[in-house]
């Protein structure tokens, strides 16, 4: 990051800089936080209750098809076991989703959106941890920056302080942020081969594929009728085979279950794991509905269906233990296989979209914070805020296919999916032991319960996953070290290209000093240089006017800013400001977006940044023509301690004190006369000057009318980042390299921001880092 500047050591020229370049700070604080799903009715709430059934629940719901076995691939050898087994599957299912996700970790959503990121940008606004390089003190004041304060003794000061101050630690938090969102990613390609290879494992004769259109609307009803199905299916199969199986809601038959069967049931752990798979992905889905929709579908349909399932299962294992590899499609009743296997499909289909949707949630999220490269996101549901990333989707699906080609088992992916989930929830417990001390400013003593009994579950379920490295569990950590290399690299080349950029800028104080004509010709038209600084001129600038002996009449310095907020509303997105006299017209634009803002509702960039212009100009008449009548204002204030108004020559008012009424001689009313003259003609020089801020108003902005008539010019940097000759081995392959070829392969700002291929000019510089 860039060193903040200290005012104490710069000179009169950083003071001039400072007073010609100032940052916006006044129109920015009518930004206010917003939250669509605040105010729902409760049948809306409901109905979105419904709905996320088949985008947040589908992965989660379809687990029962492929837990048992992987907990015993080799078959059952005391009876026992499975009691015990379904009593761990209870209880995991009890702590992780209902108490843990559904309950705590949905709280703490920012703005309605989850995922690592969000718990991230939380920890950024209230710590002050820069979380993109152009981020300023300003931005504090623009947005939803809400930040708690602490006393300076307490303990969550004293982690804000740690943690502000020492950057390795920022680092260290960004790089465990990471490594989540890449587990998360992993999971998005593992879950939809087990979940489908599992659905179809039961087919016992050739069927011809069944083709799929889109059937989106499909997906709440599939999976509503799935949970309702295997929920039913476990009840019959409770009653049929074995009902004593109920008594596993007793924590007691864990401990007899670890106990009778030693390592390989620590071992089994692994395969227990996947009874939450799907779980990280409710928290990262979580900003297509509100929280409390997601607790009551989990609470009142999720999570009784998935108890009874897993019991049925059960009961029917205690008879038949044989029945391992397909347990779940032996347990169906005849007269309704078919059914349950179509549905089954269809589940899994479904169960594959929500991972799916996770990883192009958190995808957008990371390229909104500078950490992944600018790929098209399209968005399929702006109300709702659904997002398909192209170039993503077909990298998931290559791999996703690769994966199934890959492995001869289905234990073998399943050991694969529960590495990742084991790893992104102790990730997600971190990340909310610092949302709860340093956001919700939790008692020291909750924050230590909470984190014990998350590292008492899952610590156990980490060392069992560990032990399967080499059966699968090394796919998804090939498939997050790949990832993590792309964000990590990207992140890092556009810090230190932000830096040398924030280095290399001209003074605006050295612009000033060129004069009005900067020194050049200025032709008819207007530039819009883009740049990421918020303030000074950018080296692009500087460059192209010292080669170039002329530059458009009016010049606007655009700065795209991504905040860690969730959004900005539109209204408030575009902000302007002017640079220098009037007469050098040269502006500044800041445009702020948030993670969850779409980029295509500005097609009309051009236009609304104008709109901003103009209205810029017309407040800023108005500020002028408002700070002329302060000083009459101010003498008319200070007349008297206690005045009012009598009326005198018709609609003439002389402000008096209660004591003039018992004075009346003609020396007082000779001073209310010459008073009143007074100000009759400050108020005549007001008006005057009233009227020549507005003839001075229309002049600038029929000036840029014609100059926008003229022609736009859209000038961007076409920058070659490059390591510097002694720079380290590692370093070399870092920037020449890696971040050179995402560059390279990744979406330009032109596209972005919609700029027309003739009114670009591209500047080529070289920044060496």
């Amino acid at each position: 990051m860039a060193a903040q500047e200290d005012p104490d050591k710069k000179g009169g020229v950083w003071v001039l800089d400072q007073q010609l370049d100032q940052p916006i700070d006044v129109e920015a604080k009518k930004v206010k936080e917003t939250n669509i799903h605040k105010n729902c009715s409760s049948m809306m709430l409901l109905q979105f209750a419904f709905q996320s059934l088949g985008v947040v629940y589908g992965d989660l719901g379809t687990s029962p098809l492929y837990v048992f076995y992987n907990i015993f691939p080799d078959g059952v050898d005391d009876k026992e076991d499975v009691i015990g087994a379904l009593s761990v599957i209870i209880w995991s299912l009890t702590f992780v989703p209902l108490l843990k996700y559904v309950f705590i970790v949905c709280r703490a959503n920012d703005n309605g959106q989850g995922g690592t990121f969000a718990l991230y940008s939380l920890l950024c606004r209230h710590a002050k941890i820069k979380s993109v390089p152009n981020q300023d003190v300003t931005d504090e004041e623009v947005t939803t920056f809400s930040r708690s304060t602490f006393g300076e003794k307490s303990f969550a000061a004293r982690i804000k302080r740690g943690l502000e101050k020492h950057e390795f630690l920022q680092n260290m938090l960004l790089i465990l942020v990471l490594i989540g969102s890449c587990m998360v990613i992993g999971d998005g390609i593992l879950t939809p081969a087990i979940s489908v290879l599992s659905a179809v494992g039961g087919m016992n004769v050739n069927h011809k594929g069944i083709s799929k259109g889109k059937v989106w609307w499909l997906f709440a009803p599939i999976v509503l009728l799935w949970l309702l199905l295997i929920g039913g299916i476990g009840i019959f199969n409770i009653k049929k085979y074995d009902s004593s199986i109920l008594k596993a809601f007793s924590p007691v038959y864990i401990y007899r279950y670890f106990k009778r069967r030693g390592r390989p049931g620590w071992e089994s752990l692994g395969g227990i794991m996947l009874s939450i798979n799907g779980t990280e992905t409710l928290f990262a889905d979580l900003n297509h509905f509100p929280v409390l929709s997601i607790q009551i579908a989990f609470t009142v349909v999720v999570f009784p269906c998935l108890l009874l399932a897993y019991c049925g299962q059960a009961a029917y294992l205690m008879k038949n233990s044989n029945n391992m590899d397909r347990a779940f499609y032996q347990s169906v009743p005849d007269t309704i296989y078919w059914p349950v296997y179509v549905i089954a499909i269809a589940a899994a289909i479904v169960a594959s979209q929500s991972t799916i949707t996770a990883t192009f949630s958190l995808i957008k999220q990371a390229l909104s914070l500078g950490c992944f490269p600018r790929v098209k996101v399209i968005y399929t549901s702006r109300h709702r805020h659904q997002i398909y990333i192209p170039d993503v989707n077909w990298i998931l699906m290559i791999l996703c296919i690769s994966v199934t080609a890959g492995f001869n088992q289905k234990t073998q992916i399943g050991n694969a999916a529960g590495t990742a989930v084991v790893i992104v929830m102790l990730v997600t417990t971190f990340l909310m032991t610092l949302v709860m001390i340093l956001v919700w400013r939790v008692h020291w003593i909750l924050v230590l319960l909470f984190t014990s009994l998350s590292l008492l579950v899952e610590g156990p379920y980490l060392s069992a996953v560990l032990l399967k490295v080499d059966e699968g569990g090394w796919a998804p950590l090939v498939i997050a070290t790949a990832f993590f290399i792309v964000m990590y690299v990207w992140n890092y080349g556009t810090v230190r290209r932000y830096d040398i950029e924030m280095h290399s800028k001209v003074s605006m104080a050295w612009i000033i000093g060129l004069g009005p004509s900067l020194g050049l010709v200025r032709v008819p038209g207007i530039v819009l240089v883009y740049s990421e600084l918020a303030s000074g001129v950018p080296r692009i600038f500087s460059h192209f006017i010292t080669n170039l002996p002329a530059i458009h009449s009016v010049v606007i310095f655009v700065c795209v800013k991504y905040l860690p907020v969730c959004t900005v509303p539109e209204e408030e997105r575009f902000f302007v400001k002017r640079i220098g006299p009037n007469n050098f017209h040269m502006f500044r634009c800041f445009v702020r977006y948030g993670y969850k803002d779409d980029h295509g509702k500005d097609d009309d960039f051009e236009e609304k940044l104008f709109d901003s212009l103009f209205m810029f100009l017309r407040l800023e008449s108005l500020m002028e023509a408002s700070s002329d009548t302060d000083d009459v204002s101010s003498i008319l204030d200070q007349q008297a301690f206690e005045s009012r108004e009598i009326p005198f020559d018709n609609n003439v008012s002389i402000p008096f004190s209660n004591a003039d009424l018992t004075i009346s001689s003609v020396e007082t009313m000779t001073i209310t006369l010459e008073d009143m003259s007074l100000n009759a003609s400050r108020a005549l020089t007001m008006s005057h000057r009233t009227s020549i801020n507005a003839e001075t108003e229309m002049n600038q902005i029929e000036f840029l009318h014609n100059c926008k008539d003229a022609g736009v010019v859209h000038m961007m940097g076409n920058t070659i980042v490059r390591a510097r000759r002694d720079s380290n081995f590692m370093k070399r392959i870092v920037i020449d390299y890696l971040y050179s070829f995402l560059r390279k392969i990744c979406r330009g700002n032109s596209v972005l921001f919609f700029v027309p291929q003739e009114s670009l000019l591209n500047v080529g510089q070289i920044l060496y880092v």
